[in-house]
């Protein structure tokens, strides 16, 4: 099969109805659209009510989103032990999480989470770790650096 060679299926095309073409194409004169009326005339914008307040302003805004929350990059022990380009580092730093592809990008500061069991003695290099993450590092032998601090 070759793209320049690709063919739509039989009978999936059907031709467009032709509004407005006179009475024996059953869609003449109003072409479908009714008698009078706004929506005879011309275009409404969708989530028109007809002046009535659009339910999109009835009803009330939820939540919070809050411009300070702390972002972060979040890694889990389990990807150290996964990622071959980590396996031999004895200090792994962001920047190894990201050449690893461990994490997206060093935009965000990095978070270390306690999923997973690290199966060596290893030097982090981190800006934050969570308390199960720094009990499974001390317990395999490793050390847990806390960058900015």
């Amino acid at each position: 099969m070759n793209l320049h060679r690709l063919e739509k299926p039989p009978g999936s095309r059907r031709n467009p109805k032709r509004k407005g073409r006179g009475p024996g194409s059953t869609l003449g004169k109003t072409a479908g659209r009714g008698q009078k009326g706004q929506k005879a005339r011309s275009k409404v914008a969708p989530g028109f009510e007809g002046g009535q307040n659009p339910l999109r302003r009835r009803l009330p805004r939820r939540g919070f989103k809050n411009p300070f929350k702390a972002q972060f990059r979040i890694v889990n022990l389990r990807e150290l032990n996964r990622r071959p380009a980590l396996a031999e580092k004895m200090e792994i730093h962001p920047e190894d999480l990201v050449s690893a592809n461990a994490i997206r990008d060093n935009d965000y500061p990095v978070k270390v989470l306690g999923q997973g069991q690290l199966v060596r003695a290893v030097t982090i290099h981190a800006h934050r770790f969570s308390r199960s993450a720094l009990e499974k590092i001390k317990a395999a032998g490793g050390e847990a650096v806390v960058i900015g601090a």
